[in-house]
């Protein structure tokens, strides 16, 4: 998956969002996986953009809520 920009993230509703959000986080596991096997070689670099887009999304999801 690509990166994903804040600009990008505010134009997503919440269900998209939440969509997003379980795509990127069973990908990260996969990774995470991956890393505790000792095969993760070229990846190795998707993990701290990954866990960064998650928070971006966690971050929008919670300013619609408090809204």
């Amino acid at each position: 998956m690509a990166r994903i920009k804040m600009k990008t993230v505010r134009e997503f509703n919440e269900t998209d969002l939440k969509d997003r959000l379980g795509q990127l986080r069973s990908e990260l596991t996969k990774l995470k996986i991956e890393a505790s096997k000792g095969t993760l070689r070229k990846d190795s670099g998707k993990v701290k953009p990954l866990r960064r887009d998650i928070a971006r999304v966690l971050t929008r999801l919670n300013e619609m809520k408090s809204k």
